[in-house]
């Protein structure tokens, strides 16, 4: 058991957390070596089974970030663009694996993230899905096969407490089209439509983003013509397949040379 590769959960009391940190609990390839929460939330020095309602699991919920990184081979984080950043710097200096699923970074935060990167691996992804990840490379061979007589729309819904609007997943799906085509998605981009804004222009990607209830994570890739349409869909009804993913970049990182990776990387795509 000693020998096993140990990780690190940040944002131990949400969501992903808690659910990585059961997979790791289950799992007979890794351990789980400490659980991260930002400085003075309720969990901090709690045993992190206790803290999730169930039986002692001899770790305590720390935020000391860098002692914990120290400690061990990766680190997985589905937090806030502030908090990766961070995360990103400390887990470069430690050398570790870094898992980012965050979501709603800004191109001033990758660029921190790409210099972290020159000294440990980071596997960062929207979407740590296989589905998801089979349907970006669909996605660009799709739109690299058809011209701009047909609109392309990125259709995503999640749940309504989801704070970032297009999804990670949707943005990720929208690079793809976009170097498909050989474009830039930036140059390209529709979105945020309100009230009169014209007609569409050609070659744009659009993003609808639809937020509401427990949904745990839907997105179509609509290419739209005169006469037809393709669509391409991915439904998410168990969060399990992002924190099972995201276990599986941690694992697949454990050899790998400084650089920035994504799922395609570890799913050999």
């Amino acid at each position: 058991m000693s020998d096993l590769p140990g990780i690190v959960v940040t944002g131990a009391s949400g969501r992903m957390g808690q659910m990585l940190i059961q997979l790791i609990g289950e799992s007979d390839k890794c351990k789980l070596v400490a659980a991260l929460e930002r400085k003075g939330h309720d969990w901090v020095g709690q045993d992190i089974g206790v803290a999730m309602g169930s039986t002692a699991l001899g770790v305590i919920v720390t935020d000391n970030a860098l002692e914990v990184f120290e400690k061990a081979q990766a680190v997985i984080d589905f937090t806030s663009p502030q908090a990766t950043v961070g995360f990103a710097a400390l887990a470069a200096k430690a050398r570790v694996v870094h898992v980012i699923g965050t979501t709603g970074m800004t191109d001033d935060d990758l660029a921190k993230v790409d210099a972290a990167a020159l000294h440990a691996p980071i596997v960062r992804a929207g979407n740590m899905s296989l589905g998801v990840n089979l349907l970006t490379k669909l996605t660009k061979m799709v739109a690299a096969a058809l011209d701009e007589d047909f609109d392309i729309e990125i259709i995503e819904a999640h749940h309504h407490h989801k704070v970032d609007a297009p999804s990670g997943t949707a943005l990720m799906l929208g690079e793809a089209a976009a170097e498909g085509r050989g474009v830039s998605l930036k140059d390209v981009t529709d979105s945020g439509r309100d009230g009169i804004t014209g007609a569409r222009k050609r070659g744009d990607i659009g993003f609808s983003a639809i937020r509401g209830g427990d949904i745990v994570g839907e997105h179509d890739v609509m290419f739209a013509a005169a006469g037809e349409r393709i669509v391409l869909r991915h439904l998410a009804s168990d969060r399990r397949i992002f924190a099972r993913g995201a276990l599986k970049a941690a694992l697949w990182g454990q050899d790998k040379s400084p650089g920035q990776y994504d799922m395609m990387d570890v799913l050999g795509l």
